[in-house]
């Protein structure tokens, strides 16, 4: 069985046999290595066998641990170029890594950086919506489920009574396509359903409706209203708020904690960790580096 670090050598060379430039040769070969690393610390004894689970599971771990998308694409260039090699050498009989299909496929320009609140917005926001003179309960209630769920407003206004389940303090969530996800509840977001239920629900001419957010006129909370209460919060707090600004912030505050990106993508109900991979990663990455310049 071939050790690592013949076959490195061994792919050092036939590189070098086919005039490709010596940076380059470099820069496959630390591709390869971390490569190695990974799938050796995963149990992998023979690191001749190159398979695609390997290969997409490597992808998803570099994405996880905040590598740029261009250097993860320059990771699977390497990693195609080793697969060709290991064929050539009859190590391998298939290819299993394509550029097509393993290149992270995301547009020019579009890795954004999202609106987030920071961490004292969040703090002076919850504090507002505690002055029951200044903010109904229900309203606290939305504050709270958008920041501590991510639910996007459509998800809100559908979340029926029976979609809160409060021997596990989860919440059932239907999104975009019929898709369905459960988040968990904080144990403070569960008391605020009840007292709000209990105290303010219970009273409205809607006490019946099978939603859990009612207004004075219809039985379910429509998105247009969310947005109204949300621009008038905005104006007494002094800075800018409105729904999807919650679910940034969301996912950004789990991804700024730790949080691996593909419990964030499931959490958040979206089709493909590439998603939260594009928004998420550079906003954290950009914290991290004010925070660094900071020193």
């Amino acid at each position: 069985m071939k050790s690592a670090q013949d076959l490195v050598k061994e792919f050092e060379d036939h590189l070098f046999q086919n005039g490709i430039a010596p940076k380059t040769i470099e820069s496959y070969k630390t591709d390869v290595r971390l490569f190695h690393d990974y799938i050796q610390a995963n149990g992998v004894r023979d690191v001749t066998q190159l398979k695609r689970f390997y290969v997409t599971n490597y992808k998803e771990w570099l994405q996880d641990g905040g590598y740029a998308i261009a250097t993860i694409n320059k990771k699977i260039n390497s990693l195609q170029a080793y697969n060709l090699f290991l064929m050539k050498k009859q190590y391998l009989k298939e290819q299993v890594v394509h550029l097509g299909k393993d290149r992270v496929k995301i547009a020019t320009g579009s890795q954004k950086e999202v609106d987030v609140l920071t961490d004292e917005q969040v703090t002076r926001l919850l504090f507002y919506v505690q002055d029951r003179s200044l903010v109904t309960k229900r309203n606290e209630l939305i504050v709270m489920m958008l920041l501590y769920t991510g639910v996007r407003v459509s998800e809100l206004c559908q979340i029926r009574l029976e979609d809160v389940d409060f021997l596990t303090n989860e919440l059932a969530v239907y999104g975009k396509g019929g898709k369905h996800r459960q988040i968990p509840l904080r144990n403070d977001l569960v008391e605020n359903i009840r007292e709000y239920l209990k105290r303010e629900r219970s009273q409205s001419k809607f006490a019946d409706s099978r939603y859990l957010f009612v207004s004075q006129r219809t039985e379910k909370l429509a998105r247009d209203s969310v947005n109204t209460m949300l621009e008038g919060i905005a104006k007494q707090v002094g800075f800018k708020i409105y729904p999807h600004m919650f679910r940034h912030t969301f996912c950004s505050r789990l991804v700024r904690k730790g949080v691996d990106l593909t419990t964030v993508s499931r959490l958040a109900g979206h089709q493909s960790v590439l998603t939260t991979s594009q928004f998420y990663v550079s906003s954290s990455r950009k914290e991290k580096l004010e925070a660094v310049n900071l020193l």
